[in-house]
């Protein structure tokens, strides 16, 4: 009897053990899951390259003497309009990649629609441009703008070829939402791969409006 009762203890003790480690495997993997969409894992291996420098809230910056030109991105909107960045140097210029079908990116949506409309109330010279990936149809993209109260232009790229005309190591297709902030040279400056509240992506403004 003592010899059954330790085995049954035993097998207690690894069920329990093993129903910990899935629990913490599920919970791990959603973690992942929330920080961006893709195949990646929540993991983005695009940080080779770039003379980028990572801080603790994965938001890398390029010193101003190592920066490099941003490749010209023009296209048709989400609205049907024509649009050419090139256009806007002398701005610091806040680049945006999301698509409707992404939790993140509705996360981090409200973000930039209040960090755009304050920056602009304000008088500062910053542009913001999405660019919207991965929806098979214009109308969702959108709906989503409507939703979250985006008033600035979206190039429609829904190939993901404009993502591809950035240098080697600055993006991963696969992590989206990105977002990346030029200088007002037209060079790119920062960059983030996954999803930024308020607070980080002032801080990835900020010290460019204040550069002479």
């Amino acid at each position: 009897m003592r010899i059954g009762r330790a085995r049954r203890r035993r097998i207690s003790s690894r069920s329990t053990s093993g129903r910990a480690l899935l629990l913490t495997a599920v919970t791990l993997a959603s973690a992942l899951t929330l920080s961006a969409c893709g195949d990646s894992g929540g993991k983005p291996n695009g940080s080779g390259g770039g003379n980028y420098v990572t801080g603790t809230r994965g938001i890398s910056t390029v010193a101003k003497d190592a920066r490099t030109e941003a490749p010209k991105l023009d296209g048709e909107t989400v609205d049907g309009k024509a649009l050419d960045t090139t256009t806007l140097k002398g701005k610091v210029v806040v680049l945006n990649v999301w698509g409707s079908w992404c939790p993140p990116c509705r996360a981090e949506a409200p973000h930039f629609a209040k960090v755009s409309k304050d920056l602009a109330d304000a008088g500062k010279d910053v542009a913001f441009v999405g660019i919207n990936t991965r929806d098979t149809s214009k109308q969702n993209a959108v709906a989503f703008e409507e939703n979250f109260g985006i008033t600035y232009p979206s190039l429609y790229d829904p190939d993901g070829k404009l993502l591809l005309r950035f240098p080697a190591g600055t993006l991963n297709p696969q992590a989206i939402p990105s977002t990346i902030v030029l200088d007002k040279q037209g060079r790119i400056a920062a960059r983030t791969l996954v999803a930024v509240n308020e607070e980080q992506l002032r801080s990835m403004i900020d010290p460019l409006l204040a550069e002479q």
